[in-house]
């Protein structure tokens, strides 16, 4: 593994983020969803096609190389059943997607990390999905 990659994590350290990185690694999880509000709060570029990422596991350790071959920016009410599935987490319909992830947006770590107990999306929010490959496991 290139040490130069950037890093890749999923969700928070723990339970979620060891079943993200699990479903990379056995290649059932090949897309992602995150707000663009969160790249305008770390000062980050949103990611760009072809870019190659270290994932992290909860310990911090890099487990696997993924390269993006898709990014689109849309509403999350554009989010199509394709993206929802190829999340790997078991999702048919898009409101199971939309609930899941609703849950993870409005749940104590994310409004804690954004410094918002209140923050909720909508139909309307702009989220960043991404289309990955896994390149390597490490």
């Amino acid at each position: 593994m290139d040490a130069a990659l950037p890093t890749f994590e999923f969700a928070f350290p723990g339970p979620l983020r060891d079943q993200l990185v699990a479903a990379v690694l056995d290649g059932s999880k090949s897309t992602t969803t995150a707000l663009v509000q969160d790249y305008e709060i770390d000062g980050e570029p949103l990611p760009a096609v072809g870019t190659r990422s270290a994932v992290i596991d909860s310990d911090g350790r890099p487990v696997a190389v993924i390269e993006l071959v898709e990014v689109r920016v849309a509403r999350l009410g554009e989010v199509d059943l394709d993206h929802a599935r190829d999340e790997g987490e078991g999702y048919e319909s898009v409101a199971a997607w939309r609930a899941g992830h609703e849950q993870f947006w409005h749940g104590e770590d994310y409004r804690g990390w954004l410094g918002d107990p209140t923050f909720t999306v909508d139909d309307d929010t702009m989220a960043v999905l991404e289309r990955f490959r896994l390149v390597e496991t490490l």
